[in-house]
């Protein structure tokens, strides 16, 4: 009798990727892994992290929202010639921000 048995699993190759290095650091295979995550399902009965979406802000849904129109060229990102014209533009979006009733 086999002391192992196979499976197969598809997943896209930049998770393989980076899962193959996350591990690796740990001196353990993707296959290492998965059989952690196994036999921890088993020991506790289900899955062994809780499943749950997350819930942002509007702030934060905003600005990730940014980010992709950002990386999907969709909006021009602002580009400052200095690192002083940056805290300038954030100083004074501060001080709007904090001149209150």
């Amino acid at each position: 009798m086999a002391k192992t048995s196979s499976m197969n699993i598809r997943i896209d190759p930049e998770t393989k990727q980076a899962v193959d290095i996350l591990f690796s650091s740990f001196g353990i295979t993707i296959s290492d892994a998965v059989n952690i995550f196994l036999r921890k399902s088993i020991m506790v009965g289900g899955l062994p992290f809780d499943m749950t979406l997350p819930h942002y802000n509007d702030e934060t849904l905003a600005a990730m929202q940014e980010a992709r129109d950002i990386s999907s060229g969709k909006v021009k990102a602002k580009i400052y010639a200095s690192l002083e014209d940056l805290n300038a533009e954030l100083d004074t979006e501060y001080e709007q921000g904090s001149s209150g009733p």
